[in-house]
């Protein structure tokens, strides 16, 4: 029969990164061989230097698995397909994915007569797959569906070109030629809001506790000081959240919440989050130059924190919420360093254990959401779901010791020459266990968010107290 005369008897292929998954499983694949090992990033400019992008995929797919029940498959590509598939129809996966993980997308979806893949020394993405393509079913003896702009020589050769998600390239060869566009879910600035985590850079307000401490508060220059330093924070936190969430894709989306996060879902291309994380970095290092060094050092100090806290410390049990609380305490570090103002050991101590306790309760709203066997570890964490009781126990003594530090510091020497009446900020004490009790009780209901700073910066009632407690303190350093 002639393939031209029965559209069912010409063949469907389909391209894989960015078509069919919305995401592209090369940086895919990088970002877990590195987290498995980080020398490896070393290896990789060896590896296309040696054998050219062929190499560098297979030699990737030879150390990492993915998995194919939980990509981000585009709902319309894969409706299209069963579609055509029913009605008698050869469905073909043309992609230049190592063939590893294209059979086993090919066996998950059982949808594929045929599977073309990367194999050998022979990158097989545009020439390349157009020339196998040809060979096996003549010029315009196909359809193809593809996405980008390494598939326009594939889209000339074939019969019928179905455009997904469109890049630059793509998008103007299918206005031009006038063919079919398959439409998809695409990103909004709420989308680049999600992927910045903007919500969070709420937590960077701690630089300004030193200045306020300081009652430096109507100083224009530190003012001035701590905007550059939040600005800075900020920009390389989000920096940090992109890279922490390419490192945690699998994690993310057999998660119940966590799965519709930018990159997980594929609403954003991981492309676009290497330029962003980029572009953020140039913003915090470039308003970072106009800070003391010291600023440099403790921005340098959360920048190679926070990367092994992404890398290897989450999973390490007791050792991760230390380090959050660390990180946490370096804010308030990052804000005397830019300011000029000194922290005292009892600011030191109280942050410890405030934000100890925070980051305990992260970890036992984690453990209660997630359902698990006994004996079994979190995914992606040390703890298990019999840890519940002795975490709750430990994040309620470390908000009792920050109480108990705050109250100590109110009787000590420092506040009597800070403050003419002492007592008018003893309140602060109970203020504390208000907070720290509240977020706690609220866990154990399972009404929590699942980060409780930003739950309390962003809580009215919280919000109320840290009022009272700020008035308080301005009133008692004002009163003769």
């Amino acid at each position: 029969m002639d393939v031209r005369s029965d559209g069912n008897a010409v063949p469907l292929a389909v391209d894989l990164d960015g078509t069919l998954i919305a995401t592209d499983l090369l940086w895919e694949g990088l970002f877990l061989l590195i987290r498995r090992n980080p020398l490896f990033l070393f290896m990789v400019p060896v590896w296309i230097a040696t054998g050219g992008p062929a190499r560098l995929k297979l030699e990737i797919a030879a150390r990492v698995d993915i998995d194919a029940t939980v990509l981000p498959y585009r709902p319309a590509v894969l409706d299209r397909l069963r579609s055509e598939r029913d009605a008698g129809r050869s469905i073909v996966l043309a992609t230049g994915t190592p063939r590893k993980f294209a059979d086993a997308i090919a066996a998950h979806l059982g949808l594929f007569d045929t599977v073309i893949a990367t194999e050998g020394r022979e990158n097989v993405t545009a020439g390349r797959k157009r020339a196998v393509l040809t060979a096996a079913y003549g010029d315009g003896g196909f359809d193809y569906v593809g996405n980008s702009r390494h598939d326009l020589k594939v889209f000339d050769a074939a019969r019928e070109a179905i455009v997904v998600a469109p890049d630059r390239q793509a998008a103007r060869w299918q206005a031009m030629h006038r063919c079919e566009l398959l439409e998809t879910p695409k990103p909004t600035l709420r989308t680049v809001a999600k992927m910045l985590r903007a919500h969070q850079w709420l937590k960077n307000s701690l630089i300004a506790v030193p200045m306020v401490l300081a009652h430096e508060y109507l100083n224009l220059n530190m003012l001035l000081a701590c905007l550059l330093a939040f600005v800075s924070f900020s920009a390389c936190a989000s920096a940090v959240y992109i890279v922490n969430d390419f490192f945690d894709l699998t994690l993310d989306r057999r998660h119940a919440t966590k799965r519709s996060r930018p990159f997980a879902s594929g609403l954003l291309s991981m492309r676009f989050g290497l330029v962003s994380m980029a572009v953020l970095l140039a913003v915090g290092l470039f308003t970072a130059a106009f800070l003391p060094p010291l600023f440099w050092a403790a921005l340098a100090a959360y920048l190679v924190g926070t990367t092994a806290y992404s890398l290897a410390v989450k999973r390490m049990l007791l050792i991760d919420v230390l380090a959050l609380a660390g990180l946490y305490t370096t804010r308030i570090l990052a804000g005397a360093a830019a300011t000029g103002t000194e922290v005292s050991f009892w600011l030191l101590a109280f942050s410890i254990f405030f934000f100890l306790s925070l980051a305990l309760v992260k970890r036992y709203v984690e453990l209660r959401s997630t359902p698990l066997p006994a004996k079994e570890r979190i995914a992606g964490r040390g703890y298990r779901t019999e840890d519940q009781e002795i975490i709750a126990q430990a994040g309620m003594g470390a908000a009792f010791s920050s109480a108990l530090v705050l109250a100590l510091y109110i009787d000590s020497a420092a506040v009597r020459e800070l403050y003419p009446h002492p007592w008018m900020i003893w309140p602060l004490a109970p203020i504390v266990l208000y907070l720290t009790m509240r977020v706690w009780i609220l866990a154990r209901r399972d009404e929590m968010h699942d980060d409780p700073v930003v739950f309390i910066i962003s809580d009215w009632r919280s919000q109320l107290v840290a009022g009272i407690g700020a008035i308080m303190l301005v009133v008692a350093s004002n009163v003769s």
